[in-house]
Order: C-alpha cells, then structure tokens, then sequence
C-alpha cells in the first residue's frame, strides 16, 4: 500500500480551536476535534460595554492539546507516527504582553486573573484613543508608518493595543518585557523558541498589523514610538527587525510536547499567520482573485503581482504585504468588522423575550422551557431568512448601514455606528433583517468599489467560510449586489485547511505553496450568479446605503 503522509493544520477562531488533520499526498481530510475555549465560555475577563475582549492562554493551550490528542484518536493508531508537520493560523491582531522568557503576563503568578495581562482578542476596541494619536503622529512624522497599512491605523491593531494596556495598568507595564501575538507564540511554545528577540515573527501579522516594512529595516523606530508614549521606550530594541513567511519552518516539537500531544520530535513546526490569509489558501486563491472568509466578521484576500501593484499604495484597506498570504506575492487585505455578527445582534434583540421573559416563565416545566428556548433560537435566522426572501426589493423602504462594530474597510475607523432608517409601523422583523442583509452586502461592495478605484483588478470572488455555505440568501444577495459570480469553497474549514497547506510545505512535502495547493485542493461545491434584474435594483438602493453612511458618520 502507498505510504500516507499526514499534517495537522490547527486554527484558532474568536470561541474554538480546531485541529484538522489531512492526508498531504491529495488533501483527504482523516479527522477533526473542535474545543471551545473554557474560560471564554463563561463570559470572563470580557466587558462588553467597554468593548473590552480579553483570553486567558490557558485556553489555547487546554484547546490545542484537547483538539489534537481527540482527532488523532478519531484517525487512528497508525498515524501519529507519520504526521510530519504543524502549522498554525489565529485571529488577529491578537497580542499579549509578555516576561523576558516569553511567558504571557497572565501565566506567571499574580496576574493569572488580569485581564489587562491576557491576550487582547482581535475585537477589543478599548484602544481607539491610541489609534488615533498613532495615525496623528505618523501622518506628521518624517516616515508615515502607516503608508502600507492602507494608510490609517485602527484599534483592533498591536501598537494601539499594546500601548493602551501599558497605559492603563502599572503592575502590568512593570512586569512587561516584551509583546507577541498569539500566532508567533503557538509555534514558540511548542518548539521552545520563546524568548521575544528569537521567536520568529509572522510576515503576515507583522506586516499588517504592526507597521513593519523592510523598507524601514523592520518596525517604527524607537524615536517614533517613544514620541507616541515614553512607556514604549526600549520594545524596539526587544522586537524583531526580520519576519518570516509561513513556509519557513520554526523548529520541531520539543520533547515535552511531543508526548503531551502523542506525536514524534520529527514533526516540523511552520511560522504561523492569520486566520483569513491561511483560508484564502486553504481555498485555492489566485492573483486577482477575492477571497472572502465570512463570518462574524470578513475578512477579504487578496493576492497580486509585483508588477500589477509596482509603487501603489492602496489606500483605505488593512495593508499591502510582500509575501503575507503566498511566498512571491503582495497579500492585500480588506474586511467588515461585522457580517455576521450583525445578524447575530439582530437576533439577539429578536430573542430578548425569550431570554429574559419565557425563561423565568412558572407556565411550564424546567426542561421543557429550556428546550423550548433552545429550539427557537436555532431558528430564528433560518425563519427570518426564509421570510425576507420572499420580499421583493422594491417594496422595502428600510435601508441600513451596518458599521455596528466600526468600519474596518474602506478607510478603518472604530468610532462610526451602525444605523437603519426608514422604519414604519409595517417594517416587520422579516423587513429589517433583509434590510442587514443587504447592508452587509452593500458593505461589501463598498471594499470592491475600493480596489477597483485603486486600480487593483479583481476577475473573480471566492467565498469560504460558515455563512458562504449555510445561507444562499445571504449568498445571492451579495452576488447581486456585487454584480459578480461567487463561488464557494468545498472545504468546510478552509483556514485550518491552508494551515495544512502550510504544514505540507514546512515538512518538505511540497517545495512551494501553489504545489499544496494544487495537490490538496478541493475546488468548489457551488457557484452564485447575480440576477440581471436584482442587481439593476440595488445599485439604485447602494447610492441611498453610501449617502445614510455619509450621513451617519458625519451627524453621529
């Protein structure tokens, strides 16, 4: 029989980590476990109201270890032994202040319960005071540090990040030695390469979310950043100047966990990078194609020529990186900062009743209510869905811009609202969701306009993801609004499916990514076409979406 060569691909989303383990010769997936993160569970170290997103490491670690040792159980006794290589993908930005040996603040005792010593997830916009004062003083500064970051500098990155928690906790900053993000730290620990100055640093996240260029020899200098804040003063130094792709290889598993995992010392370990750039991988992108991972967020991939981008600086996207998604290409990126999460806050103001009325209801018995409860939940949104498809597009008089957690692309900012005008008493439930539904299309279409305005060609859109495959109302909508086919991913999990990609690569299985890609591939389970007459419509209702977002951002 043909020997069979495995690799793992583990990705860490906003509640779960997933470990998805592959057959490197063809891309049959062998097994997957999916863990939640405990602690994240139960609501802790998370303040809504303050925008506050906090996670304890504890969680990926006790995520990582379950998830592995679980599929490697569902795939059987034979292939441990013959997985040859890691890789990891995570959200981002999502950084952690950490000691001289690498550790995160929140492991080392007297900090296991401070949030402010914890990874600071991706959707924490407590930061957007130190956004602005970064962008302030880089647009005045010799350099502009921001240039191939789109040209604005948002909260949901490091620098902004990192400066509010120095800022805002003495203890904290009196213990910190260094920062580093959650996908440089995953291969770090398993391959024992902790200390700040030797991990090695993603080109993915550094590039796009910490203001490093190679043009500059690396980060902002040390004159930049202690001008923004004297309580940065010395992190350059003990940072990085270099960053490496994720074909490069960190180390191999060390002994320790190689058995806490039940694997060999022989799996080699791959830098790591971001969840949407490994999911355009894992879902077959090409230059000048869209890949858009949609989610509770989206975020949009791209990857382009040298020769196509030459000296462009695309401006208003989430940065321009040489090498960030393929080795030999500009990664360019884009994104919503909520697609499905405003579905979900929709839902959840549908649901008030249920939550706060049914379940403290005396009418019926304990178990009956919650399951009740539980199955109304669940259908919720396919019931919405299945009423506003019904509603013809001219009939709706409610419009809606979906900016509910800040504007991510074009032009980031996290201080804008959402908004919904043209309610009547006859706007049903049904009505205001198709109207989110296409805001968050019309959204959308706002970041395509962008690219081609900044003469970036896009011939063709991917989708990937939860909501690319489980809603064709949602699907169809944007393909009209777009005016573009959409073709959707066949792999379910295609960010810890490119991480696979990756490990391929990093193992010496596959010289480059495009091979991976093409050995593993999976090709696509369906394609959306934009209906003629739909999209005539929206264009018309996407100049009222522009002008209600000029409205909104300028009175609100």
């Amino acid at each position: 029989m043909e020997e069979k060569i495995y690799v793992i691909g583990i990705d860490y989303g906003t509640d779960s980590a997933r470990a998805l383990i592959v057959n490197a010769l063809n891309g049959d997936e062998v097994a997957t476990s999916v863990k939640a993160y405990q602690r994240w569970a139960a609501g802790k170290y998370c303040d809504p109201a303050k925008d506050q997103y906090r996670q304890h490491p504890l969680d990926y670690v006790e995520a990582m270890e379950a998830s592995v040792i679980e599929a490697l159980a569902k795939a059987g006794p034979d292939v441990a032994g013959k997985i040859a290589g890691i890789s990891f993908d995570t959200t981002g930005s999502t950084p952690v202040l950490v000691d001289g040996n690498g550790t995160p603040l929140s492991l080392i005792s007297g900090f296991e319960e401070n949030p402010n010593a914890m990874f600071v997830l991706w959707k924490d916009h407590t930061a957007i005071k130190e956004a602005a004062e970064i962008n302030k003083l880089a647009y005045n500064w010799g350099t502009d540090y921001t240039q191939y970051e789109g040209g604005i500098y948002s909260s949901e990155w490091v620098w902004a990040k990192m400066l509010h928690v120095l800022r805002a906790d003495e203890t904290v900053r009196n213990a910190a030695y260094s920062w580093v993000e959650h996908c440089d730290w995953m291969p770090a620990l398993i391959t024992g390469v902790t200390k700040p100055e030797v991990i090695l640093r993603s080109r993915c996240a550094a590039g796009h979310k910490s203001m490093w260029y190679a043009g500059w020899n690396g980060l902002p200098s040390e004159e930049f950043l202690t001008a923004l804040d004297p309580v940065l003063s010395g992190y350059r130094a003990k940072l990085y100047d270099d960053t490496y792709t994720s074909d490069v290889k960190v180390g191999n598993l060390t002994a320790e966990w190689a058995e806490r995992l039940g694997l060999t010392t022989d799996v080699a370990v791959g830098v790591g990078g971001f969840d949407c750039h490994f999911g355009a991988v894992g879902g077959e992108v090409t230059p000048n194609v869209l890949a858009r991972a949609i989610g509770t967020s989206t975020c949009d991939i791209m990857v382009a020529s040298y020769d196509q981008i030459g000296d462009k600086l695309i401006a208003g996207i989430c940065g321009q990186v040489d090498g960030s998604v393929i080795p030999g290409y500009i990664g360019l990126e884009a994104g919503q900062s909520a697609f499905g999460d405003v579905y979900a806050w929709f839902k959840k103001v549908v649901a008030w009743p249920l939550e706060q009325i049914l379940a403290n209801s005396t009418l019926i018995d304990v178990a009956t209510r919650e399951k009740l409860i539980a199955e109304t939940m669940d259908q919720i949104i396919p019931q919405l869905s299945a009423e506003a498809v019904l509603i013809p597009i001219e009939e709706s008089t409610i419009i809606a811009v979906d900016w509910m957690n800040g504007r991510r692309t074009p032009d980031a900012t996290q201080e804008v609202t959402g908004s919904i005008t043209g309610l009547k008493l006859g706007s049903s439930a049904p009505r205001i969701f198709r109207a989110l539904v296409e805001a968050t299309a019309f959204g959308s279409k706002a970041i395509v306009d962008r690219f081609a305005r900044e003469g970036v060609e896009i011939k063709e859109i991917i989708g990937l993801g939860g909501v690319a495959k489980k809603s064709p109302f949602v699907m169809q909508t944007l393909a009209d609004v777009l005016n573009m086919p959409i073709k959707v991913a066949t792999t379910e999990q295609t960010c810890a499916f490119g991480a696979t990609m990756f490990a391929a690569v990093v193992a010496g299985i596959y010289s480059k990514v495009e091979d991976a890609q093409k050995a593993m591939g999976k090709g696509f389970e369906k394609e959306y076409f934009p209906i003629a007459e739909n999209t005539v419509k929206y264009t018309e209702i996407y100049q009222k979406y522009l002008k209600l977002g000029e409205f909104t951002e300028k009175e609100l």
